[in-house]
């Protein structure tokens, strides 16, 4: 079975009150993280048709702060479906509902995995590629899962070899007293 991307999107806006703000009235991070986890939930869900579980989050970096009073609109689409996991990619926007302007905030991928009733993993729809940015996005999910393996094998103690790394952590914020 195979689904398109359009019908798992998902696009939730919820408007920045200052219980979710720290001293400075910036939005706490962690609470733009859960809401980040809860669009992805649903997206996941939705194209699934079961109840999904965040098995990772790729890197997120916070481009802009949001500000209390601010609109922020999250985005959630499915760019790669393995066979019971899916990467979902997200952006999160902020809106200054008086001036109108829009900040991207940051963009994240979320890997989530369908789990059945009780709780074994499941086998997902895949997707329905119709568009070249679909095609790129599902792609670059290969990419970022083959540079993954990749990153921990290099780093995994029994592979470690410390004399590649040496130069360059001494020219870091470091000191090397072995």
């Amino acid at each position: 079975m195979f689904k398109k991307i359009k019908d798992s999107q998902i696009t939730i806006s919820e408007l920045m009150l200052p219980s979710h703000s720290n001293f400075s009235g910036k939005i706490h991070g962690g609470h733009i993280l859960n809401l980040m986890d809860q669009i992805a939930f649903a997206c996941a869900s939705k194209h699934s048709n079961n109840y999904c579980v965040t098995a990772s989050v790729n890197r997120v970096d916070f481009l802009n702060s949001i500000d209390v009073g601010e609109l922020v609109t999250l985005k959630a689409s499915v760019n790669y479906t393995g066979k019971t996991s899916m990467v979902i990619g997200l952006r999160v926007e902020s809106e200054n509902i008086q001036t109108g302007e829009i900040k991207h905030c940051n963009s994240s991928y979320f890997t989530m995995v369908a789990k059945d009733n009780n709780g074994k993993n499941v086998k997902v729809p895949g997707l329905i590629l119709d568009s070249e940015q679909s095609v790129r996005r599902f792609a670059r999910s290969i990419a970022r899962q083959q540079q993954a393996k990749k990153r921990s094998n290099k780093f995994k103690s029994s592979e470690f070899i410390i004399d590649e790394h040496l130069e360059i952590i001494k020219t870091q914020n470091a000191k090397i007293e072995l």
